[in-house]
């Protein structure tokens, strides 16, 4: 087979991501015809229909849509190559596209893409707070903050810090109620966080053989951390949150921290990266400050 052209890769892989042959001409600046012209021909190297094209729309088969996989990847690494290169001696710019979950990203994050913002004016941010997973590469999203328990992923991650979980309640509902045992828990209410894969049932643990697991009532639950926070603050029962949401309001004294004694799981927070070859100074940069927040 002849070597590839590459143009072509990026012409298809701009098809793909457009939806047709017009909007992919749009971005790229050149004829439609140009574009049709060049797939064509990728597709009679490949000797493999990549494309099925009908009045209505235009559709990648298995093998196109194999391709298109593979292709932005490689675009990617050679866009960050050279933003490597082009950025070594120059400051931090583009832009930087982050995803975090909504506690995360709204407590820690934010701040420090505002700091980040003032340290690298030429360097635009767009953070992009969800607790649902996101598409790194879809989206074109240069990392992601990932709080917990990762799940196998085929995105390269490095843990940079841990959080612990607290069990907290308000002031005034911790007055009104004796909690001395873990099993003192099973009949009092919960804020429940419903994204957790057991909301209502917590391991906890004092010193090296102590271990009680329990599990508590079903009366309420949140499918959003912040949520859960807020309801509690409110009065509606014990909660299991992370300490970088609860270390305000527990040194204000809204919150009490239930047990202290035990200990609930700890969890990890990592960044997550599309798999890549290369990373931008822009994403190195911003990844040491976030680190040194975590250590701070």
């Amino acid at each position: 087979m002849e070597p590839i052209n590459l143009n072509r890769l990026a012409y298809f892989a701009t098809v793909i991501d457009a939806g047709s042959f017009t909007r992919a001409a749009e971005r790229l600046g050149i004829t439609k015809a140009v574009v049709s012209q060049q797939v064509a021909r990728l597709e009679a190297e490949l000797q493999t229909t990549l494309l099925v094209r009908t009045t209505r729309r235009l559709e990648p088969t298995e093998a196109g849509r194999l391709l298109h996989a593979r292709c932005v990847l490689i675009l990617r690494d050679v866009e960050e190559a050279v933003a490597e290169v082009g950025e070594g001696n120059t400051e931090v710019a583009g832009v930087l596209r982050v995803s975090a979950s909504n506690d995360y990203g709204a407590i820690v994050l934010a701040p420090i893409a505002a700091r980040f913002r003032q340290k690298f004016p030429a360097c635009g941010v767009e953070l992009f707070i969800s607790d649902a997973i996101i598409d790194l590469i879809g989206n074109k999203i240069d990392l992601s903050i990932r709080v917990g328990w990762l799940e196998d992923s085929s995105q390269q991650a490095r843990r940079i810090g841990t959080f612990r979980q607290i069990l907290v309640a308000s002031r005034d509902f911790a007055a009104g109620v004796k909690v001395d045992e873990p099993e003192d828990l099973s009949s009092l209410p919960l804020v429940a966080n419903s994204v957790l894969r057991k909301p209502f049932t917590w391991s906890f643990s004092r010193g090296d053989f102590e271990r009680r697991t329990i599990t508590m009532r079903e009366t309420f639950s949140i499918n959003s951390t912040p949520a859960v926070l807020e309801a509690t603050l409110a009065g509606g029962g014990l909660a299991v949150l992370p300490d970088y949401l609860v270390v305000d309001y527990l040194s204000q004294g809204r919150l009490v921290h239930m047990l202290p004694d035990w200990a609930l799981p700890s969890g990890g927070i990592h960044v997550v990266y599309p798999a890549a070859r290369f990373r931008p100074q822009k994403v190195t940069r911003f990844v040491s400050m976030l680190m040194e927040h975590i250590q701070d």
